[in-house]
């Protein structure tokens, strides 16, 4: 009895039976979107664009929602899958030996959920993948250039679209998610994992109550890839947080909100602002519970640019006035301030800074980004040649000229960056570049150099900063940088409005992602609410006192 009992046993196991499941909507809809997605990306007839495939969604979601359990849905995919037309053997298919593969992105696991689908199902999807799409794409092309960064065409914008269109929705969400998906270089660095983020954004598509409420669903999707590239700006988003500022720039330090600067000088002594107040509360409301709130709306690839982009979101709203508490010199009181358009500021920097001057104690200062001309390189470096230290401000303005500066500071060619780019023939897949290089063999300044950074460097600014990393003697002083760096890929959301990513992974040479982490530093420097009360420039002051050490 007990040898039948084995036996059996080990026949159900071999014999691998598929349970019969009920679904909910939320599953139902998600393997949808990632089927989609994967034939569009991978079945030859569809990646070839033999297909309008936003239409035949729309044909299959009707089927999808009529099915009570997981062996319904498999057939409806398998159905689709045979109208699509018989594949062919790919004989260009199999994986390139003469690159090197970064895999950390790569998922095609949920082919193979025994919960979900047939067997049957998972091993035609495994047959589409060993036998995908290979050449010219219809929805996805490279640009040119180095290193290869994508762009993304052929996708109907539906401007104007009705919000209340369901199928509409659904597309917009599984568009986007399939976008990241398989061209998104740094989608496994996500806080949450990008299929949780597909089951938790497909009720919000779903069910919105309004315009606003999808737009607000659509900020949400973006901001979950955790990428301070990825922006999503509209009328909408824009009304919702709203148009009225106070006419002070602020850093967020310590959950509180410190004056650093005015918009406008004369409205702000209106509203008896001063440089160093600390605003704690707004509307009855810690500033700590204002950012919580909103954290989800606000796009960036760390906290430290989470902070620096709240300056958007925290004390403008739809009114013209709002109640804060304020510190001032250990006094707190409550009072209430104008907010006004942006627009009525005229803001422009008061003094215009110099692209280059000799500071204190004989120490050579470039604010790299106001260089605009690679003529002037020379005549910058004669003026600073024997001075005790350079330093290179690189936390304002975007710089052009970092290979022209790096061939002074560096005594042979270094490696700087290396990168990630999408395999369009094995989407999901990326393929390293060999590293990238700067500097030259004639080292022309011999002394200290000194790279300022902090979270509002990003993307270029950070490239720069790697690229000067390679000179013979420099050090890196700062905060975390914004963590966004490589080429950026634009394209539009259903409804024609316009978004953005990442669009390559950029890694120092040994092989440490920039992306999320922002560029090395050698001496951390925080801004601390003392310093801005002071009106000092932390993080330059600790470039001078090392220099001077």
């Amino acid at each position: 009895m007990k040898k039948t009992i084995l036996i059996l046993f080990t026949f159900l196991l071999s014999s691998n039976i598929f349970a019969q499941n009920n679904l909910s909507e939320t599953e139902k809809f998600a393997f949808t979107g990632k089927v989609w997605g994967f034939l569009k990306y991978y079945h030859p007839e569809v990646a070839d664009g033999k297909y309008n495939w936003d239409e035949e969604l729309f044909k299959i979601l009707p089927k999808v929602k009529a099915v009570a359990n997981n062996k319904e849905l498999s057939q409806v995919y398998l159905d689709w899958i045979k109208s699509l037309g018989e594949i062919k053997p790919c004989k260009k298919c199999d994986v390139k030996n003469n690159v090197e593969y970064f895999d950390k992105n790569f998922n095609l696991s949920w082919i193979n959920n025994r919960q979900i689908f047939t067997t049957e199902l998972s091993e035609k999807l495994k047959y589409i993948e060993r036998n995908r799409h290979q050449g010219k794409k219809h929805y996805v092309k490279y640009y040119k250039g180095e290193p290869k960064s994508i762009y993304i065409d052929n996708e109907l914008d539906y401007k104007g679209f009705d919000w209340q269109e369901e199928n509409l929705r659904l597309l917009s969400l599984f568009r986007y998610w399939n976008i990241v998906e398989y061209f998104f270089p740094a989608k496994y660095q996500t806080d949450t994992g990008w299929d949780i983020i597909l089951n938790k954004m497909i009720p919000k598509f779903l069910n919105t109550k309004s315009e606003l409420d999808l737009h607000l669903a659509m900020l949400e999707l973006i901001v979950s890839c955790d990428d301070s590239h990825a922006t999503f700006f509209n009328k909408e988003t824009y009304s919702f947080f709203g148009r009225y500022y106070l006419p002070v720039d602020f850093k967020v330090i310590d959950s509180k909100a410190i004056i650093t600067g005015f918009y406008n000088d004369s409205l702000a002594r209106l509203n008896d602002f001063q440089i160093g107040d600390i605003i704690t509360k707004a509307n009855e409301k810690e500033i700590a519970t204002i950012l919580e709130e909103q954290e989800k709306y606000i796009n960036a690839s760390n906290v430290s640019r989470r902070k620096f982009n709240a300056r958007y979101y925290t004390l403008n709203g739809t009114t013209d006035s709002l109640k804060i508490e304020i510190t001032r010199n250990g006094n707190t009181s409550i009072k209430s301030v104008k907010r006004y358009p942006f627009n009525q500021f005229h803001y422009k920097e008061e003094v215009e800074p110099k692209s280059f001057e000799i500071i204190e104690n004989n120490i050579g200062y470039i604010n790299i980004g106001l260089v605009k001309e690679v003529e002037e390189i020379p005549e910058i470096m004669e003026t600073l040649k024997n001075t005790k230290a350079i330093i290179f401000d690189i936390r304002n303005h975007k710089p052009f000229t970092p290979f022209y500066f790096a061939n002074y500071i560096t005594s042979k060619e270094r490696e700087f960056y290396k990168a990630t780019y999408a395999d369009l023939d094995y989407p999901g897949k990326f393929i390293w570049t060999e590293p990238y290089k700067s500097g030259n063999d004639e080292l022309k300044y011999f002394k200290k150099v000194i790279l300022l950074v902090n979270e509002n460097s990003q993307s270029q600014l950070e490239y720069t900063a790697k690229c000067l990393q390679t000179g013979d003697n420099v050090t890196t002083i700062g905060s975390q940088t914004s963590g966004a760096d490589g080429n950026v890929v634009v394209f539009n959301m259903v409804g024609g409005f316009k978004t953005q990513i990442s669009g390559v992974g950029i890694f120092y040479p040994d092989g440490t992602e920039t992306q999320r982490k922002g560029v090395k530093i050698d001496i951390h420097v925080e801004p601390t609410i003392d310093g801005i009360l002071a009106g000092k420039d932390e993080i330059l002051e600790r470039a001078i006192k090392f220099i001077n050490e």
